[in-house]
């Protein structure tokens, strides 16, 4: 039996490019609570969109150095079944975040022409000893490391990937409709994320791009042999 890809579209902010991920089959939605974000969204703001969510669909928010009390009071208000940390977080700050709104954690992992296969398998051991108790961490999301947190945009070099920790992984960084049935041949991860991939404009998606990327990406399942 193939694989099933999940696919994440990061950085929603309006309600018709909800509908239009949640259409064309999308696992997974993601919500920007980083203000230095062109894709942030209040909480207020991500309130109305959750409640447009239907049911087994995974909504993601995605935060860059909150506090505690910060996040608590955004999934107060916006309840997302899913943290995905994004900034200079340690294993320690991060198992306790997610403790304090009893929320699973995904961590973004930054690559950079330095980072090695052993650097990843290190980093994912360490998560999962921090939250071994309360299974808290749900898996590592792969990113290309550049200046600026949140999506980069930019492809890293998926041959670093350990094969062992691939079907663990959510790929992000770059993909589009053109690279996602290669990126998913080569990688096999468990998941995919993309963002900019699928806009018109920074925060604004584009429908018939998110259908032809999930398209890809089904097409990449459908080949069990891969590259």
């Amino acid at each position: 039996m193939n694989h099933r890809t999940r696919i994440k579209i990061c950085g929603l902010t309006r309600e018709q490019d909800v509908q239009a991920a949640v259409a064309a089959g999308a696992d997974a939605l993601g919500f920007v609570f980083y203000p230095k974000s062109p894709r942030y969204v209040t909480p207020q703001q991500a309130a109305g969109l959750l409640a447009k969510v239907p049911p087994f669909i995974t909504t993601v928010g995605l935060f860059v150095n909150v506090e505690p009390g910060q996040l608590q009071e955004i999934v107060a208000q916006a309840p997302v079944s899913l943290l995905q940390f994004h900034g200079d977080e340690t294993v320690e700050q991060c198992a306790a975040l997610a403790q304090a709104v009893n929320r699973p954690f995904i961590r973004a992992m930054r690559i950079g022409s330095a980072t090695t296969a052993a650097d990843l398998l290190e980093y994912a051991q360490a998560y999962r000893d921090s939250s071994s108790g309360s299974h808290l961490f749900a898996g590592l999301l792969l990113d290309t490391l550049v200046e600026a947190y949140g999506g980069s945009g930019k492809v890293f070099d998926w041959s670093l990937i350990p094969k062992e920790l691939a079907p663990q992984v959510v790929l992000s960084g770059g993909l589009s409709v053109h690279n996602a049935t290669d990126a998913v041949k080569r990688v096999r991860p468990f998941a995919v994320d993309i963002s900019s991939g699928v806009e018109q404009d920074k925060g604004i998606k584009d429908a018939a791009k998110i259908r032809a990327f999930i398209a890809a990406v089904r097409q990449a399942d459908a080949d069990p042999a891969g590259l």
